[in-house]
C-alpha cells in the first residue's frame, strides 16, 4: 500500500514539475519578447490568413496559447484588431500550441533527464548575471519540464503497466469499437483538463498510458480531443467577469474546438488510421503474435501519433473554418449581446478583469488600456465643467453638477482600483523595463486623479457663484475664461493622443508649448484682474471667483505635463 502511495506522489510531483516548468518557460519567453510580440500582433494581422500565421508564430514563441489569446483580446478592446481578425489569431494559436505535444513526445521517447542537470547549472549562473537572467529563467523552465517528463516516463516504466492485469482488464472492459467508449474518454479528457487546469498534464498522462501499451490509441486520441474542449471551458469561465469583446473571443475559441470535435467524430477511425500511417504505427499489431519487444517498440511510437493527431486535427479544423470567420463573428455577437448600461456612467474597470490575466507582463498592457480609458473619462469631465459655466437653467445646472460630482467619485475609485491591481502585478517576478513602466503608471494615475480634483474644484467654484447669486462675469471675463479653457482642453487632447498612441511618435514640444501659453496667459490675466478691480469694472468677490477658475486651469495644465513626463520618461519643464 505504501509503495502505491509513493508511486502516486511521484506521478503528482512530476506533473507539478512539468506544469511549473512550462509556466516558467512561457513567462521567461514573454519577458524576453513581450513588447516585440505585441507589435507583431498589431502589425501582421491585416487579414484572416496572416492573422492565423501570426497567432501560430506568437504561440510557438511564447509556448502559451492563453497568452496569445489574452493579448489578442486586449487588442480587440483597444480597437487595434477587429473580432474577425482576433478569431483567426486564436485559430493560429491552437495550431501553435501543438508544438508542446511534440516537445513532450520527444521527452518521452528517450531518457533526457541526464541532460537537464547541466542545464540547471548553466541556468543558475545566468540568473545571477543581470543581462542574461531571462535566458536563465527559460533554461530553468525547460529543464524542469524535461525533468518532470523524464520522471513521469521512468515511473510509467517502473510501474510495468503493460503487465498489470488489473489495469489491462479495466481498459479492456471498454469496447474499442463502440462510439460510446469514444464519447466517454472524450468527456473524461475534458473533465480532467478542467480539473487540473493544464492540458499539458493530461497529455503527459495520456502518453504514459499509451506508450505502456495499456491504453488503445483510439481511446488515447479521444482523451486528447477532450483536452481541447477542457481548455476552452477554463478560458470561458475566466472571461465571464470580462467585457463583451473578451467573452466573445473566448466563445469563438470554444466554438472552434467544439466544432472540430463534432466533425472529427464522423471520420474518427479513418482520420486516426491516416495519422498512424503517417507516423508508421501498426494498429493491427497484437502482443501475442508480434512478441513483447516488437509490441513495446511499436507502442513507443504512440507519443508521436498523439502529437501528430493534435497537429493534424487543429490544422484541418483551421482550413475548414478559416473561410467562415465572418459567420463565426456573427454567431458570437448574436449569442453575447453587449450589456445595456451607460458605460460612461457605470464605474467598472473595462480592461482589468479578475482571473483572465496569466502573466504579469501582459497584465501591464491591460492596465495601460485602463489608464487610457481613465484619461478619456477625465477629459469628458472637463467638458462638463465648460458646459456648467454657461448653463442658466437651474434644473439642468444641478443635474450637470451632480454628474461632475459622480465623476469625481469615479476618478477616485479608478485610481485606487488601478493602483491596487498594479501593486498585485508588481509582486511578481518582472523585467526591469516592466518595473519602470509600473512606477510610471502609478504616477500617471495619481496625476490624472489630480486633474479630476481640479475639474471638481472648478465646478464647486462655478456652483458657489451660481448659488450665491453673485454678479455675472462680464463679456471680457467670459472670453478670457473660454480662451484659458480652450488651451487647457488642447493640453488634455494632446495627453490623450499620447496615452492612446506610441510614445516614439509623440512630439513632447507640443505639450510644453501649450503649458507655456497657459502660464503666460495666467500671468497676464492676474495683472489685468488687479487693474480691473481697481477700476471698478467688477467687484472683488467676482474677481476672486474669476481668478480661482483661471488658477485651477493653470494647475490642471501642470498635472497634464506631469502625466506626459511620466509616460515619456523624460522631464519637460526646465528645472
Amino acid at each position: 500500500m505504501s509503495m502505491s502511495f509513493w508511486v502516486l506522489f511521484k506521478i503528482l510531483g512530476s506533473l507539478a514539475l512539468l506544469m511549473f516548468g512550462m509556466k516558467s518557460m512561457s513567462e521567461a519567453l514573454q519577458k524576453m519578447a513581450g513588447p516585440q510580440l505585441r507589435h507583431v500582433l498589431g502589425a501582421m494581422t491585416t487579414n484572416r490568413f496572416t492573422g492565423l500565421i501570426t497567432g501560430m508564430l506568437v504561440t510557438v514563441s511564447v509556448q502559451s496559447s492563453t497568452a496569445t489569446t489574452v493579448m489578442t483580446v486586449s487588442f480587440v478592446n483597444a480597437g487595434l484588431l477587429t473580432l474577425a481578425q482576433a478569431i483567426s489569431v486564436i485559430m493560429g494559436a491552437n495550431i501553435g500550441t501543438t508544438l508542446t505535444a511534440w516537445i513532450m513526445s520527444a521527452g518521452f521517447s528517450f531518457n533526457i533527464t541526464n541532460f537537464v542537470y547541466p542545464a540547471f547549472a548553466i541556468a543558475i549562473i545566468l540568473i545571477y548575471s543581470k543581462k542574461k537572467r531571462y535566458i536563465g529563467d527559460f533554461l530553468f523552465g525547460i529543464a524542469f519540464m524535461f525533468l518532470g517528463l523524464g520522471t513521469l516516463r521512468q515511473t510509467g516504466i517502473d510501474m510495468h503497466l503493460g503487465e498489470n492485469q488489473a489495469v489491462l482488464d479495466f481498459f479492456a472492459s471498454f469496447n474499442p469499437n463502440s462510439f460510446l467508449t469514444t464519447i466517454t474518454f472524450l468527456l473524461l479528457g475534458g473533465v480532467l483538463t478542467f480539473c487540473v487546469q493544464s492540458s499539458a498534464a493530461v497529455m503527459a498522462i495520456t502518453m504514459v498510458l499509451c506508450s505502456s501499451g495499456v491504453l488503445p490509441i483510439y481511446q488515447g486520441i479521444a482523451l486528447v480531443m477532450g483536452e481541447n474542449i477542457g481548455t476552452t471551458v477554463t478560458s470561458n469561465l475566466a472571461a465571464m467577469s470580462a467585457n463583451t469583446s473578451a467573452r466573445r473571443a473566448a466563445l469563438a475559441h470554444m466554438f472552434f474546438n467544439v466544432f472540430g470535435v463534432i466533425w472529427i467524430l464522423f471520420v474518427f477511425r479513418p482520420f486516426v488510421d491516416m495519422v498512424c500511417g503517417m507516423v508508421g504505427y501498426d494498429i493491427a499489431m497484437a502482443k501475442e503474435s508480434a512478441g513483447s519487444e516488437a509490441f513495446m517498440a511499436n507502442a513507443a511510437k504512440l507519443n508521436f501519433v498523439l502529437a501528430a493527431f493534435h497537429t493534424c486535427f487543429n490544422v484541418a479544423n483551421s482550413i475548414i473554418l478559416i473561410g467562415f470567420v465572418p459567420q463565426i463573428e456573427k454567431f458570437v455577437c448574436m449569442v453575447i449581446k453587449p450589456k445595456n448600461v451607460d458605460e460612461v456612467e457605470d464605474f467598472r474597470l473595462h480592461f482589468i478583469t479578475a482571473g483572465i490575466m496569466k502573466t504579469p507582463e501582459l497584465s501591464v498592457l491591460e492596465a495601460q488600456k485602463e489608464i487610457q480609458q481613465f484619461a478619456l473619462r477625465i477629459q469628458r469631465m472637463f467638458g462638463m465643467v465648460r458646459e456648467l459655466l454657461v448653463e442658466k437653467d437651474e434644473k439642468v445646472f444641478n443635474k450637470l453638477y451632480n454628474r461632475i460630482e459622480k465623476y469625481e467619485g469615479i476618478s477616485d475609485s479608478m485610481e485606487l482600483e488601478i493602483a491596487k491591481y498594479l501593486d498585485e502585478v508588481s509582486d511578481a517576478h518582472l523585467s526591469d523595463e516592466t518595473k519602470a513602466k509600473i512606477r510610471a503608471m502609478l504616477r500617471e494615475i495619481s496625476e490624472i486623479e489630480s486633474i479630476g480634483d481640479a475639474c471638481y474644484n472648478m465646478a464647486r467654484t462655478i456652483s458657489r457663484k451660481y448659488n450665491g447669486k453673485q454678479d455675472h462675469f462680464n463679456s471680457k471675463q467670459y472670453e478670457h475664461i473660454h480662451q484659458m479653457m480652450d488651451l487647457t482642453d488642447q493640453s488634455l487632447t494632446q495627453m490623450n493622443e499620447l496615452m492612446g498612441g506610441r510614445k516614439e511618435e509623440y512630439d513632447v514640444n507640443r505639450t510644453f508649448n501649450i503649458e507655456n501659453e497657459i502660464n503666460n496667459f495666467r500671468g497676464q490675466l492676474k495683472s489685468q484682474n488687479i487693474n480691473d478691480i481697481n477700476n471698478h469694472e467688477y467687484t472683488y468677490a467676482v474677481g476672486t471667483i474669476y481668478m480661482d477658475l483661471i488658477n485651477e486651469c493653470e494647475k490642471l495644465g501642470d498635472y497634464v505635463v506631469n502625466v506626459v513626463e511620466a509616460r515619456m520618461g523624460t522631464r519637460l519643464k526646465p528645472a
